[in-house]
């Protein structure tokens, strides 16, 4: 297939090109419906109104949400304890579910029944994937959701799944070659391990695979990343945003300006201080209300990514906003290889080992890909023969990745403070 008849076409064109101003009244419409089925259902929902001293009739356009309060992501693992297992959000019995999934933190995520759950096969049509593509998902299915949330939406439209997963290098290189697999969704790091492991193996990735597109997340994309497997290998270069909690956020269309608000959903860029909803070009976090979601009926769900966005008319006559870029977080939680870490798990990883006063988990970029070093200090330096090897353990056991182990003096620690230590540098 060529490149531009992939980036041809809407997955609901009417729904997709609706003037902005009459899709707002239509949100407005869902939104009112969405903020009755949490309050009624969800007790923690129930108490955000109360808090705020309104009822759901209150809400009657996207600009009043700004009177409830923002529900931070890196608060769900508390809330949660205090009200297992879903924190008072869930508007369902338990026994309704799906599927039950954990995410790193140890948040749990529920899944309902309802076809689309995530919202994601309108995100994959729209970044170019086709019925018939066959693709390599590289995305976990162990207990966190994102292998299968991407599976069923990409089955959904049409496509074959390889359900890759994590890691295997070289036989995601044969699965790829092999089946001659035309798509791939994953982390762009984990695209360019598979093309190098291809090449070092003597293969000409270029004329030797049928790659035509990758649709990425998990963690950043950045324009030399991008560059080079475009022009270098010919492979269409889309992305996403998502999460666990609230599925679809936003996608880039043939245009890569920008990513298109998701529907279904109100996206709003706030500021973190107040939680009053920003303009254009401001940057602020990103918050997430779902609009048909009864089984996890989520109003202000502050995400604690920050970015921007633009109202300018796209070229691809798609009339949402745009997220511009991700410019950071609101909080120490960070992604790395397209897992969220919390500073509690680093905390938790020391609390394992007394012989450890402090420590700092160090995230950089080298080569296009996260590294991730948990630096340590010892409370007696002797201490330290032997420990390298079962701290490993230990942190892909609570983090579920792998890092390099160094031992400092507490005069090497950065800002201190930090429990995770943010260094990468995006173009």
């Amino acid at each position: 297939m060529k490149k531009d008849e992939r980036l041809r076409g809407y997955h609901d064109e009417q729904l997709e090109t609706l003037p902005w101003e009459e899709k707002k009244r239509l949100m407005e419409n869902q939104l009112q419906r969405a903020v009755l089925i949490a309050f009624e259902e969800a007790p923690a929902m129930r108490e955000k109104f109360k808090a705020a001293g309104m009822e759901p009739a209150d809400i009657r356009s996207l600009e009043d949400l700004q009177s409830l309060t923002i529900t931070p992501k890196a608060q769900m693992r508390q809330l949660q304890q205090a009200s297992p297992p879903f924190g008072g959000f869930l508007g369902v019995d338990l026994n309704k579910l799906r599927r039950i999934y954990t995410s790193p933190g140890a948040i749990f995520d529920p899944e309902g029944h309802q076809a689309d759950y995530w919202r994601l096969q309108g995100v994959f049509f729209n970044t170019g994937f086709r019925p018939g593509d066959r693709v390599l998902n590289t995305f976990s299915y162990h207990l966190t959701p994102g292998g299968l949330m991407c599976d069923e939406a990409l089955s959904g439209i049409g496509c074959t799944v390889v359900p890759g997963g994590i890691g295997n290098t070289e036989t995601q290189v044969q699965l790829m070659e092999e089946l001659k697999l035309t798509g791939y969704v994953g982390v762009p790091s984990f695209l360019q391990a598979i093309i190098e492991r291809a090449e070092q193996e003597g293969k000409d990735f270029r004329r030797d695979f049928s790659l035509q597109i990758a649709v990425t997340a998990g963690e950043m994309l950045t324009a030399a990343s991008r560059n080079r497997l475009e022009k270098d290998y010919g492979i269409l270069v889309r992305q996403f945003l998502a999460t666990a909690d609230v599925g679809a956020i936003a996608y880039e269309c043939g245009e890569k300006n920008g990513m298109h608000f998701a529907d279904f959903r109100v996206i709003e860029v706030v500021d973190p201080e107040t939680g009053k909803q920003l303009g254009p070009g401001q940057v602020g976090e990103v918050v997430v209300t779902l609009l048909e979601n009864p089984v996890y009926p989520l109003i202000r769900f502050g995400t604690g990514d920050l970015s921007y966005y633009e109202e300018e008319p796209c070229p691809c006559g798609r009339t949402s906003p745009r997220l511009m870029k991700l410019v950071g977080r609101v909080d120490q939680v960070t992604k790395v290889r397209g897992m969220f870490i919390h500073p509690s798990q680093v905390e938790e990883v020391v609390a394992a080992f007394p012989e450890i006063q402090t420590a700092q988990a160090v995230v950089e970029r080298e080569q296009d890909r996260d590294k991730l070093t948990f630096c340590a200090v010892l409370a007696e330096p002797s201490s330290q023969e032997g420990l390298a090897s079962p701290l490993q353990e230990r942190i892909r056991a609570v983090l579920k990745l792998r890092a390099d182990v160094t031992f400092v003096s507490e005069n090497d620690i950065q800002e201190a403070e930090k429990r995770i230590l943010d260094l990468r540098k995006w173009d």
